[in-house]
């Protein structure tokens, strides 16, 4: 039955004109709070099945869609690998939003938990700065908001491409530079998103999945890297007592082995966060809820939702 249920594809029409696909797990028992997740670049949110129910058993009603241009979500201005034509970033964030509304219509009362893996770490945190008062907790996954001066540089090539070829294209140069470089550096050499996990069935089942074989667009790659230098630059318009989770595998090249993640926390309490958590997990590569070992961070986050919602009632 739990299966069928996060299985399901359910539709909310956003008032951004896209028809987000989304999955709902019902809470077993008590019902302690709502948990969103925002899934991360070129997935989608049924990969999240296994954590949605163990959180569901937590006492969560949990929502994941798929955001514009990724999955089964549709929108006339998304095509696969962008999110709009135009105000992508925009777009998405609202989309979140969207998705929030509905969630606390059905559910009032309960505390509202955001978390994000990789692209969905950026989206969660630029929704939540967007919107300070929307959400009750924020967990940040696998995610890079410190770009830097490579960033810079990626984005002076993402306009040149643009300018030669269009932006609804996929770039030809950013996945060579993140995604193959960090898999040229597995030791398995065994397939093309090794660097994942080191579960070899978890690779797998992405290399096979047909919703994670597209190219992310120009476009899309622009919008992801103006989001990691927005999010940060905007903490200040958070609550300071804000519960935040940030975590990283110590094998993750998309978060320098985690030290991104070490990084972002340091600004929240240079910033004057109060309840600020970080971990870094020993042999874990960029997918963390996809690893060997996945239970011990699924509890861990299990245990850090038990204290936010302690907290809120």
């Amino acid at each position: 039955m739990d299966d069928i249920m996060f299985s399901a594809i359910n539709r909310l029409e956003s008032p951004t004109g896209a028809s987000l696909a989304y999955r709902h797990e019902a809470a077993k028992g008590t019902q302690r709070g709502v948990l969103m997740i925002c899934h991360g670049l070129v997935e989608h949110a049924g990969r999240y099945r296994r954590f949605a129910q163990v959180m569901a058993q937590q006492g969560f009603e949990v929502y994941a869609h798929d955001h514009r241009g990724h999955g089964r979500t549709r929108a006339d201005d998304a095509p696969l690998g962008r999110f709009a034509w135009k105000d992508g970033a925009s777009k998405v964030m609202a989309d979140v939003m969207a998705m929030r509304h509905m969630a606390a219509e059905r559910h009032p009362g309960l505390p509202i938990i955001l978390f994000g893996h990789s692209m969905g770490g950026l989206i969660a945190l630029n929704t939540a700065v967007s919107h300070p008062d929307a959400f009750d907790g924020l967990s940040i996954w696998n995610s890079n908001l410190n770009t830097g001066f490579m960033g810079r540089v990626a984005q002076v090539i993402l306009r040149i491409e643009k300018m030669l070829k269009g932006s609804d294209v996929p770039s030809g140069i950013l996945p060579k530079a993140t995604f193959r470089i960090w898999n040229s550096k597995m030791p398995e050499k065994r397939t093309s998103a090794d660097w994942l996990s080191h579960d070899k069935a978890a690779v797998d089942a992405y290399v096979e999945d047909p919703l994670c074989q597209f190219e992310a667009s120009v476009s899309l790659w622009q919008d992801v890297f103006d989001m990691s230098y927005r999010g940060p630059k905007l903490l200040a318009r958070l609550p300071r007592h804000l519960p935040l989770l940030l975590v990283s595998g110590d094998e993750d090249p998309a978060t320098n082995n985690g030290r991104e993640i070490r990084w972002l926390a340091q600004q929240f309490r240079s910033a004057g966060y109060t309840d600020v958590t970080d971990r870094i997990y020993p042999g874990m590569r960029h997918e963390t809820l996809n690893e060997i070992g996945w239970e011990v961070p699924a509890a861990d986050f299990a245990e850090w939702t038990r204290k936010v919602t302690e907290t809120e009632s």
